[in-house]
């Protein structure tokens, strides 16, 4: 008889750490099995069912998987984020796509097998939107889930399109067979911000100016920012992402009306994290040396995000506003990371 188990990819990233940590603080009987091309460390690897040090495009490995465990739900955090994902993308399209279908066919397989739904949460990305330039963009605010849907990096399109893929086995997989299965793959993303970890370091995303900044400045380094100190995103930290993902998972699927959801928590621009930085920090010294091509990137990422349908239909709402942030999380973290 197969396991019941949930699976982490990517479990050795940025939202992997807080994830394994929280699930396992709030149910010490789950049993995780925890992927990633990295090994975890001791703390971590402990509070797994199992830890695998290997690649989600392995088929040998995702057969495995199925074949030992029986998934309720499924965390697909692996990525190659956005810098790398536009410096190599063959290499961005492969993992961030083919690995995203692989495992959701596993999920499909699992769910047509059991009768029972296979929950999928995928994490998708601000980068899948694209506004044309930077006055749009100041002028649009808030956008909304359907707007501006004009990825225009490698990494944004291999978000969109994953996205578009839940929606395919979420409600319309093998839709011509003509007897139904009872079991579905049950898809649900959400499109984050910038996300900020006071644990984990930052690992080449686009809108990592911010978290580098901090980190640069706790250690005593001179930085130089890539973007203009008007750069605006919004931006969360990690608890309240990992927040939301199970608040998310734990949310009945009757109420959802779509798959993919905005949240948001503070938008603010590179100046404002100078000002927090340089206040917790007064020897920080920080050089805005705007990068002309991933400033592009950036001005066509939203400046905030309308997310009023995550608020009403799964009562999304950040604990962190930016004050608190700094504040209470990150810079007492980061401080005591660097003063050990």
């Amino acid at each position: 008889m197969s396991t019941k188990a949930v699976l982490i990819t990517g479990a050795n990233g940025e939202i992997g750490h807080g994830l394994v940590t929280r699930l396992t603080e709030a149910h010490p009987e789950i049993r995780i099995v925890a992927i990633d091309v990295h090994p975890l460390g001791k703390e971590l690897k402990h509070k797994c069912h199992e830890v695998i040090s290997g690649d989600i495009m392995d088929a040998t490995l995702i057969d495995r998987l199925a074949a030992f465990y029986d998934f309720e739900t499924i965390y697909h955090l692996a990525a190659i984020l956005s810098t790398k994902a536009e410096r190599e993308p063959v290499l961005g399209h492969r993992v961030n796509v083919d690995g995203t279908l692989g495992l959701l066919e596993l999920a499909a397989r699992q769910a047509r097998a059991t009768g029972e739904n296979v929950k999928f949460l995928f994490p998708s990305s601000i980068a899948a939107y694209g506004l044309p330039d930077i006055a749009t963009k100041m002028k649009t605010g808030k956008v909304q889930e359907n707007e501006w849907v004009d990825a225009r990096t490698m990494y944004g399109i291999n978000k969109k399109y994953c996205e578009d893929l839940g929606r395919y086995y979420n409600w319309y997989y093998r839709q011509i067979d003509p007897q139904p299965t009872t079991g579905h793959v049950d898809f649900r993303s959400i499109r984050f911000p910038g996300l900020i970890s006071a644990v984990t370091l930052p690992t080449g995303g686009t809108s990592d100016y911010g978290p580098e900044m901090m980190h640069y400045a706790a250690q005593g380094k001179e930085y130089n920012c890539f973007v203009p100190e008007s750069a605006t995103l919004p931006f969360m930290v990690m608890p309240d992402a990992i927040n939301a993902l199970l608040q998310l998972e734990a949310t009945p699927a009757k109420k959802l009306t779509q798959v993919v959801y905005n949240i948001g928590a503070f938008s603010v621009s590179a100046k404002d994290f100078y000002d927090v930085i340089k206040k917790a920090f007064p020897r920080a010294v920080v050089n805005f040396k705007p990068d002309s091509l991933r400033q592009k990137i950036v001005d066509s990422w939203p400046a905030d995000v309308d997310d009023s349908l995550a608020r009403k239909e799964w009562n999304w709402k950040p604990e962190y506003n930016f004050q608190r942030a700094f504040d209470e999380y990150l810079i007492p973290a980061v401080k005591q990371r660097y003063t050990k």
